[in-house]
């Protein structure tokens, strides 16, 4: 486990603050830093010519104009997709960014960010690959480097072997047999769990570890209060209206 310094403050606005505006675009993020956040968590997979870029699902229908699995789109024809029509016509034409263009807004503005690798089923380990050797390159030198977090083991294992010094996070939906030995296998600085999942038990036992303990996605006050009492690390939020980052 590296002893970089943690990446991240307590509050990260989640795809951006991807309810305001188009999740995973510049506008979610320009949004996100108008109600005070300075981080950000979004997601990125690889094109089919090898490019990262930012998006969730493995399909394009959802958050873009576009249609099928966007794995299997070269970056040229997914860049000049609408992915801003859908969310409301004050966003009609906001591009998908790729992680070049993410990285020079946010290195900009001295953000912070948590990036989920969230590879086209069947490029687990080459998506976390690319990202790992991406992210190195394009943060080289700025002594701010991203958190690189997934819910597939094999995505993080392909960012431990091409970016072994970047801080790592184990993304859980369910606390499966296993899991904070698995977090530990792949050198994580954090487990990040559904919030409904984090109790005083299982953050004594990140702690003990040695990780950080953060939570996605809170939008409900009372839940938020009681996970901040309970001593959790980090909270992810659609809410970036309710909550001050302050």
């Amino acid at each position: 486990m590296n002893n970089a310094a943690w990446p991240l403050p307590f509050w990260i606005a989640h795809r951006g603050a991807g309810k305001l505006a188009p999740e995973n675009t510049l506008a979610a993020f320009r949004a996100g830093a108008q109600h005070g956040y300075r981080a950000f968590e979004c997601d990125v997979k690889l094109s089919s010519d090898g490019l990262p870029f930012l998006l969730h699902d493995a399909t394009l229908e959802r958050t873009s104009n576009g249609h099928g699995v966007a794995g299997e789109m070269a970056w040229r024809d997914l860049s000049r997709l609408d992915a801003g029509s859908w969310h409301s016509r004050a966003f009609a034409g906001e591009p998908l960014p790729c992680l070049d263009v993410l990285a020079r807004f946010v290195l900009a503005n001295r953000y912070a960010l948590n990036i989920e690798i969230k590879p086209t089923p069947g490029q687990e380990l080459l998506t976390g690959q690319v990202v790992g050797r991406e992210v190195l390159r394009l943060w080289s030198g700025s002594g701010c480097a991203p958190l690189l977090t997934s819910f597939d083991p094999p995505a993080l294992q392909g960012a431990l072997e091409t970016a072994p010094d970047l801080p790592r996070g184990l993304l859980l939906d369910s606390l499966r047999a296993g899991w904070l030995s698995e977090a530990q296998a792949l050198g994580c600085r954090a487990v990040i769990t559904n919030y409904r999942l984090m109790d005083d038990g299982t953050i004594a036992q990140i702690h003990a570890a040695g990780m950080k303990a953060l939570v996605y996605t809170v939008n409900d006050l009372t839940a938020a209060q009681t996970l901040i009492a309970s001593g959790v690390d980090g909270i992810i939020t659609d809410a970036v209206d309710k909550f001050s980052p302050a």
